[in-house]
């Protein structure tokens, strides 16, 4: 389906830009963005409240329930462009729920994002605060920010605790190196465990960071590696290395074989 395209006119952005003479008038504190953000906002969710009512203001009342509406409330967004002001249409019966912008939400899409992808670069909750005020002019308690950081938490525990496939005809190691924050930002390898399944499809089945700077902390990974695949499948894994499954024969020697090809096929 085609996404019809929406031409603004240019008389209308010459208007709009009749008194622009720096950058800061347009995407400043008061520049025209924010004023335009603010305006077509409030706009969008007057038309949705138009909707769910089924008649526009000072109309006859058209909805079987009798409901009108009921003035605004008045809500502070948080987002790229720092903090907004808006005002929300209300109805009488309570029962209008925005789609724009939800109930209860007062972070724009996104920002929650925002502060994930800070908190995975190392930064701590004041470092994250301290950035947020200075690139968007927002104020962001520390409590808001351990909560968004805490659901990812509770996100990785979940994933760590999922099923895995009954079998992965193929499973090899990768690695890639991040910056973590551990006193100082340093460069670490990150080893992961990588399994197709029976439908061509990749699945991360764990990583890690091997502790030790040795030539043996990736064979010690892979290890416990190993392990945690045999404890979270009800059935034997594919292996293509025999660096991989030396380890993983210690941890569940039954679980492994070889054939011909050295490929390191699925028994019973």
């Amino acid at each position: 389906m085609s996404t019809k395209k929406h031409d603004i006119p240019q008389e209308l952005l010459s208007s709009l830009l009749a008194n622009y003479k720096k950058p800061e008038d347009l995407i400043g504190e008061n520049g025209l963005l924010k004023q335009l953000t603010k305006l077509l906002v409030e706009r969008a969710l007057d038309a949705e409240l138009t909707e769910h009512l089924g008649h526009e203001r000072n109309e006859t009342v058209s909805n079987v329930a009798g409901n009108t509406r009921n003035g605004k409330s008045k809500k502070t967004l948080k987002g790229d462009f720092g903090e907004l002001p808006i005002e929300v249409p209300r109805d009488r019966h309570g029962s209008f729920e925005p789609q724009l912008i939800p109930k209860h939400q007062t972070r724009w899409a996104g920002f929650d994002d925002k502060i994930i992808s800070l908190y995975a670069r190392g930064m701590t909750v004041r470092e994250i605060q301290a950035h947020l005020e200075e690139m968007y002019g927002t104020e962001v308690s520390p409590s808001l920010i351990s909560s968004v950081t805490d659901a990812v938490a509770d996100e990785v525990k979940a994933w760590q605790a999922r099923p895995l496939e009954p079998i992965y005809p193929i499973v090899y190691l990768d690695c890639i190196h991040v910056k973590v924050r551990e006193g100082a930002v340093r460069i670490k390898a990150v080893y992961l465990a990588i399994g197709i399944t029976m439908t061509g499809e990749k699945e991360v089945l764990g990583c890690g960071c091997p502790r030790a700077r040795v030539p043996s902390s990736g064979c010690r990974w892979s290890l416990s590696c190993a392990t945690a695949a045999c404890r979270t499948s009800s059935s034997p894994v594919s292996m293509g290395s025999r660096a991989f499954l030396r380890p993983s024969r210690r941890c569940s020697p039954r679980r492994w074989c070889s054939c011909a090809s050295c490929t390191w096929c699925a028994t019973a």
